[in-house]
């Protein structure tokens, strides 16, 4: 069994620890977190608490999960990249795409390999529609939608620290549509407004917000993106290509429909993202554990990171000024 540590006890720490204490081939050893009290995760999965400086020094330790807050994660990357450990870490990369690009050539030339927490791209759903779209099942992509909407709004506070919608919650998305688009995307036109709560009006972010991202090629991906959607967690992809359309739909909590006079009744979708993509947190897990056996390179990695940076940061740019943002040769 690999040996690995989490780094982060909050909510996405948990699913990590979980899913890595549950897998045959792997060892949960550590769980750190400096800001809080790691020790009922780490008793509830047979693992130790200690802090980052040991699991460094630790040769026990192959393989580390950073979960930990945004602003911490590209430094806890650089420190366990250069004690020879590979990385599975949360998105984004950063918060600030200057940092990360300047990160990249550190992170290129190690030896261990960095993960990078697009769990979308594990979803059996997601997975199967790119694959049908690379056997060319609809002919040649050319049109992209993707529906991503939360069923209600985060707290102000959270807003606050979150790098905002475009680097917290559409980043996501941008990652999708690189994904399934696989071409240099051109150039970006987002408009947001704030329409679900005031108060993320007033720490100074957007709720609401229509992206609109064009390729080199012309292919073109429009994303949506909402606070809440007052229905359940509506995450939706919609193919268009020269032969047909492939759609991803929503998934439900069960199967099962009742069909009477007044109609049909099926049940509500996935009320949370932990729900949805309980599945998806799973297969991520086993990925990695493939990358630490040498089995697999990341199915995303640092390039991608830096590339959904890239358009969030456009996006905000276009939302600002109302205005289209090119990119450069940096955009994918």
């Amino acid at each position: 069994m690999i040996g690995i540590a989490v780094i982060g006890a909050g909510r996405i720490g948990k699913i990590h620890a979980a899913n890595a204490a549950g897998n045959p081939r792997l060892s949960l050893k550590y769980i750190v977190d400096p800001y809080g009290d790691p020790a009922g995760l780490a008793q509830e999965h047979g693992a130790q608490t200690t802090d980052a400086e040991h699991i460094w020094a630790d040769p026990e330790v192959a393989g580390v999960v950073i979960a930990s807050s945004t602003d911490t994660h590209l430094d806890y990357t650089l420190a366990a990249v250069r004690a020879g450990k590979h990385v599975f870490c949360e998105k984004p990369l950063d918060q600030d795409v200057n940092r990360a690009l300047g990160a990249l050539k550190e992170l290129e030339s190690a030896g261990p390999k960095v993960l990078l927490g697009f769990n979308r791209r594990f979803d059996p759903n997601f997975a199967s529609l790119r694959a049908r779209l690379s056997q060319g099942e609809i002919g040649a992509l050319e049109t992209l939608h993707i529906i991503s909407h939360d069923p209600a709004p985060p707290p102000p506070a959270y807003i606050k620290t979150s790098g905002g919608i475009f680097k917290d919650m559409s980043i996501h998305d941008f990652d999708m549509a690189r994904w399934l688009l696989d071409e240099e995307i051109e150039s970006v036109f987002a408009s947001a407004s704030v329409l679900v709560d005031p108060e993320i009006g007033t720490a100074g972010d957007f709720d609401s917000a229509k992206i609109i991202l064009r390729t080199v090629t012309g292919k073109l991906c429009v994303i949506s993106n909402s606070r809440r959607s007052g229905y359940g967690y509506d995450q939706r992809i919609e193919a268009f290509g020269s032969k047909g359309l492939i759609r991803a739909d929503n998934v439900l909590e069960t199967t099962v429909q009742s069909w009477t006079e007044p109609g049909a009744k099926t049940a509500p979708f996935e009320n949370f993202f932990l729900d949805r993509y309980a599945a998806a947190y799973r297969i991520e897990m086993e990925h990695f554990a493939d990358v630490l056996e040498g089995k697999a390179a990341p199915l995303a990695d640092q390039h991608d990171g830096v590339g959904a940076l890239l358009l969030a940061e456009a996006a905000e740019q276009s939302a600002r000024t109302g205005r289209v943002v090119t990119l450069g040769t940096g955009g994918d």
